[in-house]
């Protein structure tokens, strides 16, 4: 599930600097476009912020995915060692 996140991530990531970008082309080259840069910033912002909470999410599910396996490992080697003491 992590890798989903990290690939939203990446892809909001993009599209926030696609808007960046778009924000210093100058309003001649945006024919049908709106020439507001300042709104073009703002969802570049919206996405950026968007882009980290998706990658926070992405890294703690990683890290509890991690924690879990090495609880189950743990607990799976614990209940070896008791077997092999009881004989």
């Amino acid at each position: 599930m992590s890798r989903n996140l990290y690939i939203l991530a990446a892809t909001l990531l993009s599209f926030a600097l696609l808007l960046a970008a778009v924000s210093f082309v100058p309003s001649s080259l945006q024919p049908g476009l709106s020439a507001n840069a300042s709104l073009w910033r703002t969802g570049s912002l919206f996405l950026l912020l968007a882009c980290l909470a998706a990658a926070l999410i992405g890294v703690l599910s990683h890290l509890f995915e991690q924690v879990d396996r090495r609880s189950k490992e743990a607990r799976k080697a614990a209940r070896i060692k008791h077997r092999s003491e009881k004989h």
